[in-house]
């Protein structure tokens, strides 16, 4: 789980890092979400369809949780 409530850009090489994250964690049974994602990082993540791939969770608890 990664908490981006602190994050306020996020620009390709974040989104390659995240792409890339839960390709390797999903190929081993794992899991990555995204908690807390602020506004602004939520346009990108949503504009290059990261949110299609990894789930987006308002809070940290609701990403652990789900």
């Amino acid at each position: 789980m990664a908490d981006l409530s602190n994050v306020t850009f996020l620009d390709s090489t974040g989104i390659n890092v995240f792409f890339d994250a839960h390709r390797r964690v999903s190929a081993t049974g794992g899991w990555l979400r995204l908690a807390a994602v602020q506004e602004p990082v939520m346009r990108v993540v949503h504009l290059v369809g990261l949110d299609t791939v990894i789930a987006c969770h308002p809070t940290v608890e609701q990403a652990l949780n789900s």
